[in-house]
């Protein structure tokens, strides 16, 4: 079956995304907390992982961090920006070059594991809604990958059934979810290989 349409996820894919303990080690450092000590505030926060699927917002998460590490109202927007900071990283330019081409030829989208807040500071910065058709962020519809029910409502919004849709991610389980739907699904480890992988899928 010919594909119709190429989707991408966002951090470390269309975004390159710093280490995690990078960023969150400094403000560990600023706290004065040994690594178990901060570890387990931050456990206070979003225990269940709500935010993902939009059951928290991003009022409430900032909050949790503010209980948690006894921060002052700046030092809470402080936190926040620099938060949103790491989570938008840096744009792959080349690979988003590669999406843009992409069209009218294919129905582009984005399928990706979010929070709120995610477009507003993902727009700002790099346009996705001007880059591809259809953006499926998991906090706005309630399912996070590798949940299949995600790539079956992607698939339903770009309107092609699963083996027309070709999805790219740089998570094992978030590919090995699309795959078992039926979708061809490309592992990213680096932009030059996924633009060659998803060009001979295209034929």
């Amino acid at each position: 079956m010919a594909i119709r349409a190429v989707a991408f996820d966002i951090g470390g894919v269309l975004e390159r995304v710093g280490d995690l303990d990078q960023w969150l080690g400094a403000f560990r450092d600023r706290a004065g907390l040994d690594r178990r000590q901060f570890d387990d505030r931050i456990g206070t926060v979003d225990p269940r992982g709500l935010i993902g699927t939009g059951q928290l917002s991003e009022k409430e998460f900032r909050q949790g961090y503010l209980d948690a590490f006894g921060l002052s109202e700046d030092e809470a927007d402080e936190f926040m920006t620099q938060m949103w900071d790491w989570y938008c990283g840096e744009l792959d330019t080349e690979l988003v070059a590669f999406v843009r081409g992409l069209r009218p030829a294919y129905i582009t989208g984005i399928i990706s594991n979010s929070a709120d807040g995610a477009r507003r500071e993902e727009q700002a910065r790099w346009g996705f809604e001007d880059l591809v058709d259809h953006i499926v962020y998991s906090h706005e519809v309630g399912l996070a990958k590798p949940d299949r029910r995600i790539y079956q409502l992607a698939c339903a919004r770009f309107g092609v059934t699963p083996e027309e849709l070709v999805f790219v991610d740089d998570v094992p389980a978030c590919v090995q979810g699309a795959e078992a739907l039926g979708i061809q699904a490309v592992l990213h480890s680096s932009t030059p290989r996924t633009i060659s992988a998803v060009s001979a899928l295209l034929g």
